[in-house]
């Protein structure tokens, strides 16, 4: 039986959400054991609490700029409020409601 024809049986959709669950928690379990054998160097305390951030960034960041000016500047508003208040509710609210402000006004 070829893997085309297991996954168009009838439990082809469990057995690929059920393979996906278990490589998502491999992929989970393997960061907290590598980072439980590491020595937390301040260095390394730095980069961890910056990576959110920079993930975050990553992922919209071609959004963004594949969406043009107006997505710019309202990620820039959402950057100046978090670096000005560190309250992510209240950044968020600044980058949509700035979006939404200029594509009401277009």
């Amino acid at each position: 039986m070829s893997f085309d024809t297991l996954i168009a049986q009838p439990w082809g959709a469990v057995m690929a959400i059920a393979g996906m669950a278990a490589v998502t928690f491999l992929c989970r379990i393997a960061g907290v054991v590598v980072m439980s054998r590491m020595r937390l160097t301040p260095r390394i305390e730095r980069g961890l609490r910056a990576l959110p951030g920079s993930i975050i960034l990553a992922t919209i960041l071609p959004v963004v700029l594949d969406k043009g000016w107006p997505a710019i500047v309202a990620l820039a508003a959402t950057i100046l409020t978090m670096a000005l208040t560190r309250i992510d509710l209240l950044s968020l609210a600044a980058g949509l409601g700035t979006l939404s402000v200029i594509r009401a006004l277009l």
